[in-house]
C-alpha cells in the first residue's frame, strides 16, 4: 500500500491544535507567558507532525494511531498530574515538594538549567562538573532545550512534554519491526504492552533517560529487522538498504549518547539474532566492521563515563566496567541491608553466600506487590506503587514462560503442536517466521529470552532491593521484554499450554503468603511465621505445583502414546 504523508490541509488543524495546547501549558507553567506559549506551541506542532508522519509511514491503520496517541497523552497527563500533585500530596522531601518522582530527574533538571544559563558550552554536560547525569547525553539535550526554547525560566513541563513525545515516537518503529519479524498478531499484543506498561508510563512522564532509550531501541530494532529481511531474500546486507542502516545507525548513536551500556547490550542481541537467522544470507564485511567499530566505541565511551570521577586507576575499559559493577553490587547490597531491619537480620543470621542470591531474587520481585499493598504511605504513592507492581507481576509469568515457548512445548504436546510454537497462526505482511525456519525461530526466541533475563538479573544485582532504581534499570530493555511477552501470549492463546496457569498459581501463592506476612508486620493481622518459615512454606507450595504439573503432563503424554498405539 502506498504511504501518504502530510499534506498542506493537515496543517489546517495541526496548527490551531498546537496553539491551543501551547497556550494551555504556558498558562500553568511559570515564566514569561508569550515565550512559553511560542515554545510549547512549537513543541506541540513538532509532536503532532511527527506522530502523523510516522503513523502513515508505518501503515498500521487507525488502531496504531490510537496506540501512538494514547502513549503520548498518558505520559503527558501523568507527568503533569504528578508535577502538580506531589507538592501537595507527596512525601515531605525536596523532590516531592518540587514535583519530581525521581531524584535523578530533579538533579538533572536543575543542572540542565544551571548549564543553560551559565554561558558555558553545552558539551560541558559530559564533564565531571555535571555528574548528575552519569553519561551526559540527556543533560546536554535538556540544557540545549532550556537555552534555546526556554531561556527566561526553568520549565520542567517542557522536558516532560519532550519525554512523552520521545516515548510515543518509539511505538510505530516497534510495531513495524515486530510486524516484519513475527507477524501482525504478535506485533499488536507487543505494541499494547510496550505502550501501557506502568513503569514505562511513569518514566515517560518524567525527565528520565528511559523513554529516549526505549525509542532508540525501537528504531534500532526496525532498522535491524529491515536489513535482516533483505538478507533473507539473499540481498547483500550492506547494499540497497539505506532506510535500515539509517534507523539502525540513529538508534545506536542515540543509545551511545544516553547510555552506552544499552548500545553494547543491543549489539550483542543483534549479533546472536543474526547468527541464528541468516544461514543463507550474504553478510557484508562492511556490516561486520561497522558493528565492531560501534561496539569498540561504545566500550570506551562507557568506561570513560563510569570513570569520570577518576575513581579507577586502571585504563582498561573492561577493568573499569568490572570494578564499577563489583563495587556497585556491593554498595547496593549494603544499602538494602541498612535500610531494612529484617533483611539485616537475615544477613546477620544466615551464611555469607546467601547474600548475593537473596539480593538477586528480591530484586527480581521488585516492586514487591504485597509490600506496595500493605505498606502505609500517602495515597498518591500507594497508587503509583500498586500500578508499577501489577504491571511487572502481569508480565513476569510470560517472561518466565518464554523459555518453554522457545523449547517447543511440554511433554504432553504433539509434534504438530510443538511446530506451531514458533509460527503463530495469522502471520501476515512481513511473513513472520516461515515454516522451514521453525528451528531457527526457536533459537532466536531462546536467545532473546536468555539475554532479557540476563539483563533482568543484572538490574536486580545493580539495583539491589531498591524500589526505584531496580525496576527502572530493568525497564530499559522493555522493547525485548514486550517482544517476548507478546510472542508468548499469542503462543499460549494457540497452544493453551498449561504451564502459564501453573506459573500464575505460583505467583499468587507468593503474593498471598507474603501479603499476610506484611499485614501481620504492620497491622498485627493473624499469626506470623518467621521469615525463613514463610520462605519455606512458599517453596513447598511451589514444589507441589511444579510436581503436580509434571505428573499431569507425564500422565497426559502416556495417554496420548497409548491412543496412537
Amino acid at each position: 500500500m502506498k504511504t501518504s504523508y502530510l499534506a498542506a490541509k493537515d496543517f489546517l488543524y495541526i496548527i490551531p491544535a498546537s496553539l491551543v495546547l501551547g497556550a494551555a501549558l504556558a498558562s500553568i507553567q511559570g515564566g514569561n507567558w508569550l515565550a512559553g506559549f511560542l515554545s510549547f506551541s512549537f513543541l506541540f506542532l513538532l509532536s503532532i507532525t511527527l506522530f502523523l508522519t510516522l503513523y502513515r509511514w508505518a501503515n498500521g491503520g487507525r488502531v496504531l494511531g490510537l496506540i501512538i496517541g494514547l502513549a503520548f497523552v498518558l505520559r503527558l497527563a501523568v507527568g503533569m498530574s504528578l508535577y502538580f500533585a506531589l507538592p501537595i500530596y507527596g512525601h515531605d522531601n525536596e523532590d516531592s515538594r518540587a514535583g519530581y518522582v525521581f531524584t535523578d530527574a530533579h538533579r538533572r533538571d536543575d543542572q540542565a538549567w544551571k548549564l543553560a544559563t551559565s554561558g558555558q558550552p553545552i558539551l560541558n554536560a559530559f564533564s565531571e562538573k555535571y555528574a548528575s547525569d552519569q553519561y551526559g547525553g540527556l543533560l546536554a539535550f535538556s540544557a540545549f532545550v532550556y537555552r534555546y526554547l526556554s531561556p527566561d525560566a526553568q520549565r520542567p513541563l517542557m522536558l516532560i512534554l519532550l519525554s512523552a513525545l520521545f516515548a510515543a515516537l518509539g511505538v510505530p518503529f516497534f510495531w513495524k519491526g515486530m510486524d516484519q519479524a513475527f507477524g501482525e498478531r504478535v506485533a499488536w499484543v507487543s505494541a499494547w504492552i510496550f505502550t501501557l506498561f506502568p513503569e514505562s508510563i511513569l518514566l515517560g512522564a518524567s525527565i528520565m533517560r528511559e523513554p529516549y532509550l526505549l525509542t532508540f531501541s525501537a528504531m534500532a530494532l526496525w532498522g535491524f529487522v529491515n536489513l535482516l529481511h533483505r538478507a533473507e531474500r539473499s540481498e547483500p546486507l550492506g547494499e540497497r538498504s539505506r532506510s535500515g542502516w539509517l534507523w539502525l545507525g540513529l538508534g545506536l548513536l542515540g543509545m551511545l549518547l544516553v547510555s552506552p551500556v544499552v548500545a553494547l547490550f543491543t549489539l550483542v542481541i543483534f549479533g546472536g539474532w543474526l547468527v541464528f537467522s541468516t544461514e543463507r544470507a550474504d553478510i557484508s564485511w562492511k556490516a561486520i566492521l561497522i558493528f565492531a567499530i560501534v561496539f569498540a566505541v561504545g566500550l570506551f565511551f562507557l568506561s570513560a563515563s563510569l570513570n569520570r570521577s577518576g575513581e579507577f586507576d586502571t585504563t582498561s575499559p573492561l577493568h573499569v566496567i568490572n570494578d564499577w559493577l563489583r563495587l556497585a553490587v556491593k554498595w547496593d547490597a549494603y544499602q538494602l541491608e541498612r535500610d531494612s531491619g529484617w533483611v539485616q537480620k537475615i544477613f546477620d543470621e544466615g551464611p555469607t553466600w546467601i547474600r548475593l542470591p537473596f539480593v538477586t531474587i528480591y530484586g527480581v520481585f521488585q516492586p514487591v506487590l504485597p509490600a506496595t499493598i500493605i505498606y502505609p504511605t500517602e495515597l498518591v504513592w500507594k497508587i503509583i506503587g500498586i500500578l508499577r507492581a501489577l504491571g511487572w507481576y502481569a508480565m513476569l509469568p510470560l517472561l518466565i514462560l518464554s523459555f518453554v515457548a522457545a523449547s517447543g512445548a511440554g511433554p504432553g504436546k504433539t509434534r504438530a503442536e510443538r511446530s506451531a510454537v514458533l509460527r503463530p497462526e495469522g502471520v501476515s505482511k512481513g511473513g513472520g517466521l516461515r515454516p522451514e525456519g521453525v528451528s531457527k525461530g526457536r533459537s532466536i526466541i531462546l536467545w532473546l529470552s536468555l539475554l532479557a533475563w540476563t539483563w533482568i538479573l543484572l538490574a536486580a544485582l545493580r539495583g539491589g532491593g531498591d524500589l526505584w532504581d531496580n525496576p527502572r534499570y530493568r525497564t530499559i530493555l522493555l522493547v525485548w521484554q514486550a517482544l517476548l511477552a507478546g510472542y508468548v501470549w499469542v503462543w499460549w492463546r494457540e497452544t493453551r499450554n498449561a504451564w502459564l496457569m501453573r506459573i500464575v498459581a505460583m505467583e499468587v501463592v507468593f503474593v498471598l503468603i507474603f501479603a499476610q506476612w506484611y499485614a501481620n508486620r504492620y497491622f498485627h493481622w493473624g499469626g506470623q511465621l518467621p521469615f525463613a518459615g514463610m520462605v519455606g512454606l512458599i517453596l513447598a507450595l511451589w514444589g507441589l505445583i511444579l510436581g503436580w504439573g509434571w505428573w499431569r503432563d507425564r500422565k497426559s503424554a502416556g495417554k496420548s502414546a497409548g491412543t496412537r498405539a
